[in-house]
């Protein structure tokens, strides 16, 4: 007897709908955000029991807390939907997304793998956040005055140079901004402190931070994203995942020859790049791209880059071929478990 269980879940509330195999309503239910009240709700239900929560704040905590009681525990992006909405049509339609096997984009979940590498990564993350966004403030404070900075205005010792040339009331509110980025700076240093001595803890780590344009800082990030590299069978896979893969869109796609014969059409236009991704692991491959491009001139990735460069690509496609590259290449060292080689990068046509 399968039962197919939609949560709609809340800060105070979890709306649980519950369906048949067939795809008869049997009973829908409002409980408090609770683990010791969900676990009795859902083992209560009966039968095999399937449960689908969307992705959000809580979707961790209630896969860690609902697997090990039901047959099945998916977690998902629901599809943007236009009209009504409303928690009981949340919950039914991800029982049905569940029972009829129509779910779009599932997520991945492993609370229990890597979990003070995850919340080291978090915390580096928000680190790093807050001080661009402060250091974002402060200049624009002197952008909006017509003054021009430099990243000297960042610091404490030499700010008071570039205060004096704003008016009093400008320049109280810059100098706040400023006492705001100190104190968080000395924060997004320890939260490094703290990610790269978790990221000690795991030897794959070491290993794929040998990667070009990669470290311990980005490659801690990508471990703690992926967990595992088996998610992903090929480089396109992993692509589509961080951002990397091109979305195309055609129509029309048979057309007739001048014998009338059908055939295939040509054109498919290109829509950028795919936006369901992980924002993060976008961010470290074309940051590795980046490194690669200003500081890594001997690296046979930067023999590629300069050859697209002369072929007429352009720079922008160029860095993000580059990062495609490094993507696949760190997940073939992390399947297999080996350091990086740069002997072993195919040389391109005009580098042989």
């Amino acid at each position: 007897m399968e039962r197919y269980v939609g949560v709609d879940a809340h800060a105070e509330s979890c709306t649980l709908a519950v369906m048949s195999a067939s795809g008869r309503r049997l009973r829908e239910l409002v409980i408090e955000t609770n683990g010791r009240a969900l676990v009795d709700t859902v083992r209560g239900i009966g039968g095999r029991v399937h449960v689908c929560v969307e992705e959000g704040t809580q979707s961790s905590w209630l896969y860690e807390v609902l697997k090990p009681h039901v047959s099945e525990v998916v977690v998902v992006v629901p599809p943007e939907k236009k009209g009504q909405k409303d928690d009981s049509r949340d919950a039914w339609s991800r029982a049905n997304e569940l029972r009829t096997n129509s779910i779009e984009t599932r997520v991945f979940k492993a609370p229990e793998q890597l979990a003070g590498l995850r919340n080291a990564v978090r915390a580096y993350g928000f680190a790093v956040t807050d001080a661009v966004r402060a250091k974002n403030r402060l200049k624009s404070v002197f952008l909006s005055r017509g003054i021009s900075t430099d990243s000297s205005v960042y610091d404490t010792a030499r700010r008071e140079a570039w205060l004096k040339k704003l008016a009093s009331p400008h320049r109280e509110l810059a100098a706040w901004l400023g006492r705001q980025l100190d104190q968080l700076e000395p924060l997004r240093e320890e939260a490094e402190r703290m990610l790269l001595a978790e990221a000690k803890k795991h030897p794959i780590i070491r290993t794929l931070s040998t990667a070009p344009g990669m470290g311990p800082i980005r490659t801690a990030q990508v471990v703690a994203i992926v967990i595992t590299p088996e998610r992903f069978r090929t480089s396109r896979q992993f692509w589509s995942y961080s951002g990397l893969a091109v979305v195309t869109r055609s129509s029309a796609n048979w057309m007739r020859d001048s014998r009338g014969r059908l055939i295939r059409a040509q054109e498919v236009q290109a829509r950028g790049l795919s936006r369901k991704r992980n924002p993060r692991l976008k961010a470290v491959f074309k940051g590795a791209a980046t490194t690669i491009i200003n500081q890594l001139p001997q690296d046979p990735l930067h023999g590629d880059y300069e050859r697209m460069l002369r072929s007429g690509m352009k720079p922008t496609l160029a860095k993000l071929t580059l990062a495609r590259k490094v993507a696949a290449t760190v997940l073939s060292m992390w399947k297999h478990q080996e350091e990086y080689d740069p002997k072993r990068h195919r040389p391109t046509p005009d580098q042989k």
